[in-house]
């Protein structure tokens, strides 16, 4: 039989009122601006790195083309997470056939998107470092 470890500042934000989920979504976004300005630096850092030696080259192939990857997550995080703030305005207003429970649900899932996309480009700040060390 296989456990789930449920992460306890997840389930108390999940109960936790409208204003604090509102509060965390308006903090994902700021998190995904700063990200991206993370990315554009070790973009630049890579760019200023590039040598002649074929593992090198190819090495930085493969963190140019994760920084595009990431890039365009960047993008689609934050097209979810405003059309989420919308859905909560139009729940706040008491627009029929929308529920709290919704609310929450997909709310719980954007916030798992946002746990694994940044534990995924720690990983890729990781790689880019080790690039830069070993030029």
């Amino acid at each position: 039989m296989k456990t789930q470890t449920l992460n306890p500042k997840t389930e108390l934000l999940l109960g936790a009122s409208l204003e604090v989920l509102h509060f965390e979504s308006r903090e994902w976004l700021s998190n995904i601006a700063f990200y991206k300005d993370e990315a554009r630096f070790f973009a630049d850092l890579i760019e200023k790195g590039k040598t002649e030696d074929a593992a090198q080259t190819a090495y930085n192939q493969i963190l140019e083309n994760l920084d595009a990857v990431h890039s365009e997550l960047f993008d689609y995080l934050s097209d979810d997470i405003e059309e989420h703030e919308r859905l909560l305005s139009r729940l706040e207003m008491g627009e029929s056939g929308l529920a709290d429970a919704d609310y929450r649900e997909k709310h719980r899932q954007l916030k798992k998107r946002m746990e694994t996309f940044t534990d995924n480009f720690r990983e890729f700040k990781k790689m880019v470092f080790g690039y830069v060390k070993n030029l």
